[in-house]
């Protein structure tokens, strides 16, 4: 990583990094009793920031380029120790190489599920993971804050730190967005936005910035999936009849495919659907008249909507229909107000949506006596 140019085999010459190991954060470079020679050359390339501690004090800040270390281009050096007797004894300082590129590609994820009220299921619970980028913004502020005398710092030292504020983040703005599970996916543009601008106030303070966030899936747990599957299920299947139809035809493809107790299994079925169809021949009569199909069971009553108020450039609610009929009562709710509920193509006022413009019209009678 490092390269040594030794002058008269004694002292440093050029002082530069190279780094391939691409996780590196801090490098300090390492020179037997740190002595550095009056005038010896600094190389800071592209992506790199190079920071000189004399002493156990920060004393300057190299940005991309070459450098003469004398005292008349370090114009913070010129109180020190020993810059102006030329380095005629020796010198002790240390120069650490901060990398300011980009680190890609890094994970985060959480570790436990989130609770959340959604307004369709009610209390659910969540997970999420993605991806983002950082890089340090202040190494100065970076080595003070985060590495200290750590002479190879890497990505892994601060990475778990992160993750833990992007959790902790994510977790506040999704529980308290409103937003319903189903319709999570839509926004994830959005929610990773609001997360990245939260987290990116806390890295600061370490020196950090976030370029990048991203938010790659939202997902319910294994058991909820699977129930919200069935229901959809039971959607496409119409009615209990069909659903029951198409239990049975999985469960004979299932068997199907199973290669051990298979023949049992399907005997079995053969002899279920033999006497079913049997009895459906007897019910038709010898003149294969249908008897009257008996009564379907009336479908499941419509799932409520629940809806959001904007006002002054922020939204709030949930609220049902019944509350705001009390809120058009109370004049909380006019014509005007944009309103929103889950389905809907954006923001519409009150009055131009159909299941909410009968609340305006529904007027109660005169008090007595007027």
């Amino acid at each position: 990583m490092p390269i040594f140019d030794f002058l008269s085999g004694q002292f440093i010459d050029v002082i530069h990094w190279t780094d391939d190991t691409r996780d590196t954060m801090v490098w300090r470079f390492e020179r037997e009793g740190h002595e550095i020679k009056y005038g010896a050359k600094l190389t800071v390339r592209e992506g790199q920031a190079a920071v000189f501690v004399h002493e156990g004090q920060l004393a300057d800040v190299f940005t991309p380029g070459l450098y003469m270390l004398e005292t008349n281009n370090m114009p913070l050096m010129t109180s020190l120790q020993h810059w102006d007797h030329g380095f005629k004894s020796p010198f002790k300082s240390e120069i650490y190489f901060v990398a300011t590129t980009r680190f890609n590609d890094l994970k985060w994820g959480t570790k436990n599920p989130i609770m959340l009220r959604d307004p369709e299921f009610g209390p659910t619970r969540i997970r999420a993971f993605g991806t983002y980028t950082v890089r340090v913004a202040d190494a100065a502020k970076f080595l003070s804050e985060i590495v200290g005398t750590d002479g190879e710092f890497t990505m892994d030292e601060i990475s778990f730190q992160i993750r833990n504020i992007i959790v902790q983040a994510f977790s506040r703005i999704i529980a308290g967005s409103g937003i319903p599970v189903l319709d999570m996916a839509a926004n994830t543009a959005d929610l990773g936005k609001l997360v990245a601008g939260e987290i990116s106030a806390v890295v600061a303070e370490y020196g950090l910035s976030i370029p990048e966030f991203y938010i790659e899936n939202i997902s319910l747990p294994p058991e909820v999936e699977a129930a919200l599957d069935k229901r959809t299920s039971m959607g496409i299947a119409g009615d209990l009849g069909r659903f029951t139809q198409y239990s049975a035809a999985e469960a004979m493809t299932a068997a199907a495919k199973n290669p051990s107790g298979g023949a049992g299994i399907g005997a079995g079925l053969g002899m279920g659907m033999g006497m079913a169809m049997a009895q459906q021949m007897a019910d038709q009569g010898p003149w294969g008249a249908r008897p009257a199909p008996a009564p379907q069971s009336p479908p499941p009553p419509p799932v409520e909507h629940v809806w959001h108020i904007a006002e002054n450039g922020q939204t709030h609610g949930p609220y049902s229909k019944a509350s705001l009929g009390r809120m058009v009562t109370e004049g909380k709710l006019t014509r005007d107000s944009f309103v929103w509920t889950a389905g809907q193509d954006g923001w519409k006022r009150a009055e131009d949506v159909t299941e909410l413009a009968t609340l305006f019209t529904v007027m109660p009678p005169p008090p007595p006596g007027a």
